[in-house]
């Protein structure tokens, strides 16, 4: 049974091969456009926990960002078919949630490499035509700024699925493309005015109260993995958008 052509989302030029990676005081925002986003993508609710300790650490405090998505229920609705169509059609085995993990995985791992200019360990992972382009962006970048693009991964706040794509190019090539958003916190010095529409707030440390400013960015990663038989089964990033620092 021949799959007709699906198209969901753009093309990209990153390889990564995900099988190798793998009472409150609330200070609340509720955005229906977060930076990095169309205005059909998720309202995220971000809410700022007081620091608390625990028995056995009295004197250590810990702090806690929740973050909860309301998804686009058109967007939530046509992903799902996509992922029943990529089970029954290319992956029997696929589910969301493991890729999500792995795509997670992927971000940390990549966003780190970029901050530190590590252009050559790209090789393998990000596609060559990508690397040069990825190296001539950095190099234009503060210091500071370079720093804002590594996601640690206990500061990823939140994750979701954007656009999904199937679709057959002119000599009969199967992909599936998976764009993947993700919101994370840096601590990274920023001009407050340097990175219009982003948030930032304070999270209050240590017995003293001593605050810690961070801010809370968005990235945009395309996967795309292609499915034609007797090709290596890895999952390829096709684009890579950190907010108004990599576009």
């Amino acid at each position: 049974m021949a799959l007709p052509v699906f198209r969901g989302c753009c093309r990209l030029s990153v390889s990564f091969g995900l099988n190798r990676l793998f009472a409150v005081d609330r200070c609340t925002l509720i955005r229906s456009q977060l930076p990095g986003c169309p205005a059909s993508a998720s309202r995220v609710s971000v809410a700022l926990f007081r620091p608390y300790s625990s028995d056995r650490e009295p004197h250590k405090q810990r702090q806690k960002v929740v973050v909860v998505g309301i998804p686009n229920p058109f967007i939530w609705f046509r992903t799902k078919i996509y992922y029943f169509l990529i089970r029954a059609y290319f992956d029997k085995d696929f589910t969301i949630e493991e890729f999500t993990e792995g795509a997670k995985q992927a971000f940390a791992h990549v966003s780190k490499l970029l901050s530190q200019c590590q252009f050559e360990a790209l090789e393998g992972l990000v596609a060559k035509d990508l690397i040069g382009k990825l190296e001539e962006k950095c190099n234009l970048l503060p210091l500071h700024y370079k720093k804002a693009l590594l996601a640690d991964p206990d500061e990823i706040m939140y994750t979701t699925a954007g656009d999904v794509g199937i679709y057959y190019d002119d000599s009969g090539r199967k992909f599936v493309s998976i764009l993947m958003r993700f919101w994370y916190l840096t601590s990274a010095r920023l001009p407050e005015d340097s990175l219009e529409g982003t948030r930032v707030f304070q999270v209050a440390l240590g017995e003293e109260g001593e605050a810690e400013t961070k801010r809370l960015l968005t990235a945009n990663y395309e996967f795309q993995r292609e499915f034609t038989k007797g090709v290596d089964p890895d999952w390829t990033i096709t684009r890579i958008e950190h907010s108004k620092l990599l576009d």
